[in-house]
């Protein structure tokens, strides 16, 4: 995106602290919860974490661990991680997990004020973000606060080592997935723009690495280094059509995260790409390939293979007239392409059957 003389540009940017070091977690979450003065923490953490996060927080003042963590976070795990922190008079909420840990300390914060530090697990990139996500009745509501932004955020690159390799390169399109979206968002603007082409560059020159070796540290560290970028130009631009969708799937039909954005990435960009040359233009500079950027993703997808299909993941054909609905309700008027109900339906029935994403040419001066 290039700005013109006469378009302002407007650009919100978040205050947060982040550490980044590899093998260094236990050291550096005990001198951030010192520097904040925080002497009763609380500590969120799934139970299959838990081990991994009490060894991180061995010298930290936990007060209490909450370990109920769900994806999309249903509103009773909201209100159960809130009155634990009353119930303990926290002063902190410390997450240590993926991006379902991070939002259900964010769920916390939300009410509570509380402050938050996070230690991510994955490549989720919800620490570097004010949104948060709840889930009641199958509807997933989403919002923009500054509480619920962690002040600290506590990168360790050796606490992905034991994450598998399909949750490494789902995870990884998440972020991925934050930086194209950027460039079509509502709030999109040259600085988050120019922090997505630098995101998606890192993140696709790194995870085809760890796919051919999941003990590559310098590799995972690249891919934090490019989550974080892709989060930080997410916060700033909003949430896009992708995001949209794959929100309203997943609180709607308690999808896979991860995996739904890896399926459902391709098809967007598939949709949007003809109707958005700057971002085309930005996606071929990230993935050195300026001619057919489009095919430049495509080749990045064969080389990492992860999940293609919504129908895998647990999304019947059936639903898809539902999910169209539902999703077309969410629709950013920013979107650079129009998209009528048939062309949701279309891109839905696709991405369920885990057909190859095409690019869906412009047909008219009214498609865009």
């Amino acid at each position: 995106m290039t700005a013109s003389p006469q378009s302002p540009v407007v650009y919100e940017s978040w205050g947060q602290r982040v550490v980044f070091g590899s093998g260094t977690a236990q050291d550096d979450v005990a001198a951030e919860v010192a520097r904040l003065g925080s002497t009763r923490v609380l500590l969120v953490a799934a139970e299959r974490e838990r081990s991994l996060a009490e060894r991180i927080c061995k010298n930290v003042p936990v007060v209490a661990t909450f370990g109920a963590v769900m994806p999309h976070v249903p509103g009773d795990v909201a209100e159960a991680v809130r009155t634990a922190a009353r119930e303990h008079a926290a002063d902190l909420v410390l997450s240590v997990g993926g991006g379902s840990t991070t939002g259900t300390a964010k769920a916390a914060a939300l009410t509570t004020g509380l402050p938050i530090l996070a230690v991510p697990t994955t490549y989720a990139g919800s620490e570097a973000t004010p949104v948060w996500g709840l889930t009641e009745v199958g509807h997933k509501r989403t919002g923009i606060d500054p509480r619920v932004l962690p002040q600290v955020v506590v990168y360790d690159a050796t606490l992905m080592l034991s994450l598998p390799t399909r949750l490494s390169v789902t995870s990884g399109l998440n972020a991925l997935a934050h930086c194209v979206d950027a460039w079509w968002a509502p709030r999109h603007n040259p600085i988050s723009s120019a922090l997505a082409v630098e995101g998606v560059r890192s993140l696709a020159s790194s995870l085809p690495r760890i796919v051919a070796d999941g003990q590559d540290v310098h590799a995972r560290r690249d891919i934090l280094f490019g989550t974080y970028l892709g989060a930080v130009a997410f916060a700033g631009a909003g949430s896009g059509l992708h995001h949209k969708v794959c929100h309203v799937l997943g609180g709607a039909y308690d999808l896979e995260h991860a995996a739904l954005h890896s399926v459902v990435l391709p098809h967007v960009v598939g949709l949007n790409l003809p109707a958005a040359p700057g971002a085309a233009r930005q996606l071929g500079a990230a993935l050195d390939d300026g001619t057919d950027p489009f095919g430049a993703l495509s080749d990045l997808y064969s080389a990492l293979d992860p999940p293609r299909s919504l129908r895998d993941l647990g999304l019947s054909e059936r639903e898809i007239d539902r999910a169209t609905d539902l999703v077309m309700a969410q629709v950013p008027d920013s979107n650079p392409r129009r998209v009528t109900h048939d062309k949701m339906r279309e891109l839905l029935g696709r991405a369920c059957r885990g057909d190859t994403p095409v690019l869906i040419p412009l047909t008219n001066s009214t498609d865009s």
